[in-house]
């Protein structure tokens, strides 16, 4: 058995190795990403596995289906990356990663306490010296609604951290939890947008929610409302949120994902130039020139704990298709 594994961040490559040593499975890694430059490395493979900026093109994956590729496991939980009605109409086994959803939860309350707190601005005035209070003036959760789009595992865990702090919860999803009704109260989306101080998103990015927080919805929110987004960049319309961080509709934004980012994170550019096709990324730039945007370069799930569990859903995955037949972490679509 042989799999090519890409997109290998130095503290993945031990426990792919080390997985891959215990299995008996010959290993390519490379730090590339899958694209039509680098496809041949996956010659002889069985399987391979990526994170999220790799490319899975038609023509890519009629490569790997060439070389007689079998299994493709990404180790990111969202997918949609992936090209997955193709590689499917290909016979393409698919996986994606999992891990524990605490990571992301606890990140995101340290997001919404960072807008209500005013940290950029604290910290940006302190390292100039400036240790005044003028226009740093906080609020407290436990006087305010929150409002959390998305109440699946990461969305569940979010609203258990914010139950402890004594705010009321909205919460939104298709499917409503038993458990998640014990902290808080299932609304439709509107009156999330209508009612809630603080709005968090933890949708899955798929065709009917691409460009959910449009216009019409920022119309709907509260004046100063805090939208925290790390979730997937793409949910947001960004001139709609432009257009509301100008007008001061919008009293704070936090993004850990941003719409055009592949390509861009997780890679250096301090000493280059950043080139990008289309306006995403100067819309970016502009958007945290302002004192109450936040942007950190999608690391939201990055702890220990879920960077070992990722990468060793990457092999586990491919392991077990191929001498089982099938995967926990296989693609239900």
């Amino acid at each position: 058995m042989k799999i090519t594994a890409y997109e290998v961040r130095p503290d993945e490559e031990p426990v792919i190795r080390n997985l891959c040593d215990k299995y008996g499975i010959d290993v390519v890694i490379t730090r590339a990403n899958l694209d039509d430059t680098t496809v041949n490395l996956a010659e002889g493979s069985d399987g391979i596995t990526t994170l999220g900026q790799s490319t899975y093109s038609n023509e890519v994956l009629d490569e790997l289906k060439k070389m007689g590729v079998k299994v493709l496991a990404s180790r990111c939980v969202g997918y949609n990356h992936m090209n997955v009605e193709y590689a499917k109409k290909l016979g393409f086994k698919l996986c994606n990663g999992t891990y524990a959803p605490n990571g992301v939860a606890e990140y995101s309350v340290m997001a919404i306490l960072m807008c209500m707190r005013h940290q950029k601005k604290a910290l940006y005035n302190t390292n100039d010296n400036d240790f005044t209070l003028k226009g740093k003036m906080g609020r407290e959760l436990r006087s305010l609604t929150v409002g959390v789009l998305g109440a699946g595992k990461i969305g569940k865990t979010v609203i258990k951290i914010l139950s402890g702090f004594g705010c009321k919860i909205l919460a939104y999803d298709v499917i409503q939890d038993d458990e998640v009704k014990e902290y808080a109260t299932y609304v439709d989306m509107d009156t999330i947008y209508k009612e809630c101080d603080v709005i968090t998103i933890h949708m899955p990015l798929l065709p009917a929610t691409t460009g959910m927080i449009d216009r019409d919805a920022v119309a709907k929110m509260k004046d100063g409302v805090i939208i925290i987004n790390n979730a997937r960049g793409e949910l947001l319309d960004v001139d709609a949120i432009i257009e509301g961080i100008e007008s001061e509709k919008i009293g704070a934004l936090f993004c850990d994902a941003f719409p055009g980012e592949t390509g861009i994170i997780h890679i250096p550019h301090n000493t280059d130039i950043i080139r990008t096709e289309g306006m995403p990324y100067f819309k970016l730039k502009y958007l945290r020139s302002f004192v109450n945007v936040y942007h950190t370069p999608h690391m939201a799930f990055f702890t220990e704990e879920a960077a070992e569990s990722m990468a060793a859903c990457g092999i586990d995955s491919i392991y077990e298709v191929l001498t089982e037949g099938k995967s926990s972490h296989e693609i239900p679509c």
